[in-house]
């Protein structure tokens, strides 16, 4: 695949003031373009440069806009091993001019060296304390790229405030490159204006009908954590296969995302499992897959089935809803589906129904589901433990 040069990479290349606010809608091309543009920048350098790409966390790094400038470089046959570090995650070109990739959970880096250029990415999930002390160190420009769910500090802070910014507003009709089909799948949800105006059309809004609201985001799981259950949602080669861990702490429950992953055999399950260090922990699974819950069983993993009934999704949602739910950081699948889980939206009355979106992704939700429900009905669940929790070695 070549990339080709888009609208949307035109319309970053036009920008010139010091704060370049990009905002837009799915599938513009926002984070590709940006790299693409500053890609080239570093490569026609007559001087080195040094351009910092920062995001939330290392996995977000890792699987969005990190991914994204491999892909890039080594698509378009720029990529020498030699010149990617990877243990500082940098790239240097022939011209002597770096790329950078850091998140701002490292207090280090964001008052660390100076740079030239700064791309933000998705920077309504960045607070504004780490702008600041980024953008202070930053000699040339900042690029600012967000979905505009939600009014937040570039609004606040930057627009009303400052006149040396720009803005634009990207769409995925700006990204001639789309394939028809993701087309298709953005334009027939035009019946559901408020998830339309933000990811359709790129326009500031609070995108209607979200499920879960009141959780954060946290560093690492404490060490006064107590691991209760592990949940598992299968899936193989269409969906990825979800386990999430639940801690228990502080009157509240800890997820961290162990698996998420297609192609994973039951035994390669058993495997991930059992080399958890606290492997014997109750797994709840899917119940609609009898014979690979059978199978993983026989390699000595503590499988049971999920409880299921009528209205079992309903008050699984409403009890996590009632919970104090944290995320690790580096649960990137699981933040994403927390992000984007929506309620589903009559298409006559465009009224909000009590069943999630189908077109929304759930794979790890709905591990977390059923392990939850385990703790919500654990009666349901301790008769028919292969292992007791006092058996349980923690």
């Amino acid at each position: 695949m070549r990339f080709s040069k888009t609208t949307a990479f035109k319309k970053i290349a036009n920008l010139t003031k010091r704060i370049r606010i990009i905002q837009g809608g799915t599938s513009a091309s926002k984070t590709v373009s940006v790299l693409i543009y500053l890609i080239a920048k570093a490569q026609h350098d007559l001087s080195p440069t040094l351009t910092s790409v920062v995001s939330e966390s290392i996995p977000h790094l890792k699987r969005g806009a990190m991914r994204d400038f491999l892909m890039i470089m080594k698509e378009q046959d720029y990529f020498e091993d030699s010149r990617w570090n990877m243990s500082n995650f940098t790239y240097t070109f022939e011209t002597g001019s770096t790329i950078e990739f850091f998140s701002v959970d490292q207090p280090d880096k964001l008052r660390g060296a100076r740079r030239d250029r700064l791309f933000i990415n998705e920077a309504n999930n960045v607070y504004f304390e780490a702008f600041e002390q980024l953008e202070v160190r930053t000699k040339e420009f900042i690029i600012l790229d967000f979905n505009p769910t939600n009014e937040f500090w570039v609004f606040t802070e930057i627009i009303p405030k400052r006149s040396d910014y720009e803005k634009i507003i990207l769409t995925y009709k700006d990204n001639e490159a789309l394939p028809k089909e993701i087309v298709d799948s953005i334009e027939a949800r035009r019946n559901r204006p408020s998830w339309f105006k933000v990811y359709g059309e790129g326009e500031l809004g609070v995108v209607e009908g979200r499920i879960y609201k009141d959780w954060e985001i946290i560093d690492s799981i404490p060490h006064e954590a107590r691991l209760e259950v592990r949940g598992l949602d299968f899936g193989y080669s269409v969906d990825p296969t979800a386990i999430i861990d639940v801690y228990k702490y502080n009157g509240g429950y800890i997820l961290d995302e162990i698996l998420y992953k297609k192609g994973m055999s039951n035994k390669q399950l058993a495997d991930t499992i059992n080399n958890q260090i606290k492997s014997q922990v109750l797994t709840i699974a899917d119940s609609a897959e009898p014979k690979s819950i059978d199978e993983i069983k026989l390699y000595d993993v503590n499988i049971l089935p999920a409880q299921k009934g009528p209205g079992s999704i309903a008050t699984g949602i409403s009890f996590v809803q009632s919970q104090q739910i944290s995320v690790t950081k580096r649960s990137i699948n699981l933040i994403k589906e927390f992000r984007n889980y929506l309620w589903e939206i009559d298409d006559k009355t465009n009224r909000i129904l009590p069943i999630p979106d189908k077109r929304c992704e759930d794979h790890a939700l709905d591990a977390v589901r059923y392990a939850l429900n385990s703790v919500l009905k654990p009666s349901e669940y301790t008769n028919k433990l292969s292992v007791s929790y006092s058996d349980v070695v923690y």
